[in-house]
């Protein structure tokens, strides 16, 4: 989990140090194309897909393909007109938010004070990144893709937990929405201003390459390792090494210096995300003791 996580933050970065000049939705086809179907080489079992096509599984698998493509093609138009540090600040502050309003709208599950802290904490930071003179790559459409991505990702969490709830190999779901969505957006390729040229030279080749095999593919299978094996808290707070990273990043190797609201805006966003990420004590009730007697001792059987 850790290692994907520090795989997935090195996105932004990786865009903005490259400078190839590739428009970001080209290169989001590109990365969704290569790493699904990497993935899907690798993962998906002809049991996993006859699984897709089980009752009320279609409209979650296509909902995750839509908003898999919408993520992608949004976050990387974030990063390239506000910086990788406040792009991705911005992108998973918003994860949680809308991941609590999907579990109230689907499984009608009451939100927390916490989540209720965590979702003004991030509306107060997105507000003050929108300030004038927050920084100077920070704009009102950068902030809002990456608002969009994160809904995108929320989304695509809660899509995961309906077809996980359906009996649906997510081994299987996840790749296909990663193919799919390249799929999906794979013919703006022919119409991008900078053409299949712009995609042939080195510096877009190793780029992509990095996107779909490292960030992708080997992130993804790194995550699907480890997520069945820890609790939804350490989750959380293990993915919030994506943001740290690509904001050390962002700071150390390309130079990014936001403004005093935006950081203060981007802080706001991380606390938000920090308070839902954290487990929720929950008062237990002592258990009766054991009864004790002859071959039987207390706690033991």
């Amino acid at each position: 989990m850790l290692a994907a996580a520090v795989l997935w933050g090195t996105v932004g970065p990786a865009q903005l140090w490259a400078d190839t000049g590739v428009h970001p939705v080209s290169l989001g086809a590109c990365r969704m194309l290569l790493g699904g179907l990497v993935l899907s080489l690798l993962t998906v079992r002809p049991e996993g897909l006859r699984m897709l096509r089980r009752p009320g599984a279609g409209r979650w698998v296509v909902l995750s393909v839509l908003v898999t493509a919408a993520f992608q093609v949004c976050f990387l138009q974030a990063v390239e007109r506000s910086g990788a540090a406040l792009a991705t600040a911005v992108a998973f502050g918003t994860v949680p938010v809308v991941g609590g309003l999907c579990a109230r709208v689907l499984r009608a599950e009451r939100p927390t004070r916490r989540w209720l802290l965590g979702t003004v904490c991030a509306v107060a930071g997105i507000g003050l990144l929108l300030l004038p003179g927050s920084g100077a790559r920070v704009d009102v459409a950068g902030v809002g893709f990456g608002v969009v991505a994160g809904a995108s990702f929320g989304i695509y969490i809660a899509a995961s937990k309906e077809l996980g709830a359906r009996g649906v190999d997510l081994a299987a779901a996840a790749p296909v929405s990663v193919l799919c969505a390249g799929l999906l957006v794979s013919p703006y390729l022919l119409a991008a201003p900078e053409g299949l040229s712009g995609l042939a030279t080195g510096r877009s080749a190793a780029l992509i390459g990095w996107l779909g095999l490292g960030t992708t593919a080997l992130g993804y299978l790194l995550f699907t390792r480890g997520v069945g094996r820890l609790s939804a808290a350490t989750t959380g707070t293990l993915s919030l090494t994506e943001p740290l990273v690509a904001t050390v990043l962002g700071v150390v190797v390309l130079g990014e210096r936001p403004g005093a609201p935006a950081a203060a805006g981007a802080v706001l966003l991380l606390l938000g995300l920090v308070l839902v990420s954290l487990p929720e004590r929950h008062r237990t009730v002592p258990a009766a003791a054991p009864p004790t007697g002859p071959g039987i001792t207390a706690g033991k059987r």
